[in-house]
């Protein structure tokens, strides 16, 4: 039963499924899902939560949305997968605990997609990858992560060990995720950066204050690099407010991919 759970458990063949879905779903040619899909969202969640409801009503599915609460419970996940397996054809969680998904996962009764963990957020990044390159020569991209270890950044990790492209993150060496190359010089970071990533800092402000971006950062880096912050961001803070002034800014418009990624992903997880 496919699913979504970490990038690491996917082949290229099925990252290469997923963006010609999205692609066809772009031209209004993605197939029609059809059933329903149980989704579970804390009330913070804008974007995902946004992206997969809309993704999965424009593809025929019908979303049955609750709070991520409602599987914190005595109930053994197995069983809750069980039974709503009765119900729905694919679960999307949202969960701090990615041993949850797992483990409902394991019950190999409904397929399940990781729609953010502590751990990692999957779909984030599958779908900023497709902003950026449409999903073709994805392993070709230099792309310099700036910020702490956490989800995001592993994200990342997981991203570029499934396709191969070039990953170095910029923080102190205490914030380093392991396994990751990495520097604390941003200025030679960014010295031949396709794309540069931002995430929030955490309990970090401080320590990552010297790494903040800015346009003068994203000056020292070649003609034509793409500005990609994770959102939520805030000026001042990971990112200067004239750094998404210029060109490098990919937009807004680029979460935009979020729509079709997620419905390919959904297509791709229920066969």
């Amino acid at each position: 039963m496919r699913r979504l759970l970490r990038l690491d458990d996917w082949t290229l063949d099925d990252a290469d499924a997923v963006f010609a879905l999205a692609r066809a779903y772009e031209r209004g040619a993605g197939p029609v899902l059809g059933g329903a899909a149980a989704m579970f969202f804390p009330p913070t969640s804008l974007r995902t939560r946004a992206s997969f409801e809309r993704g999965a009503v424009l593809a025929g599915m019908q979303p049955i949305v609750f709070p991520p609460e409602t599987l914190d419970k005595e109930e053994a996940p197995r069983d809750v997968a069980a039974y709503l397996a009765q119900f729905v054809d694919v679960l999307v969680v949202r969960h701090p605990d990615i041993a949850l998904l797992e483990a409902l996962a394991a019950a190999a009764a409904v397929p399940v997609v990781n729609a953010m963990t502590s751990e990692n957020h999957p779909c984030e990044v599958l779908a900023d990858l497709y902003a950026l390159t449409g999903g073709t020569d994805v392993g070709a991209l230099r792309v310099r992560f700036v910020g702490a270890d956490g989800n995001i950044a592993r994200a990342w990790a997981e991203a570029s060990r499934l396709f191969g492209f070039d990953l170095v993150q910029c923080c102190p060496s205490a914030l380093a995720t392991a396994g990751l190359a990495w520097t604390d010089d941003l200025r030679a970071a960014v010295a031949d950066a396709d794309v540069v990533v931002t995430d929030g800092p955490g309990p970090h402000a401080g320590a990552l204050a010297p790494f903040r971006v800015t346009a003068e950062v994203l000056s020292w880096a070649p003609t034509g690099v793409r500005f990609a912050p994770c959102p939520p961001f805030v000026r001042g803070r990971e990112l200067a407010a004239d750094a998404l002034s210029g060109a490098a800014f990919v937009g807004y418009a680029a979460k935009r991919a979020l729509v079709p990624v997620q419905q390919a992903v959904l297509a791709h997880c229920t066969g």
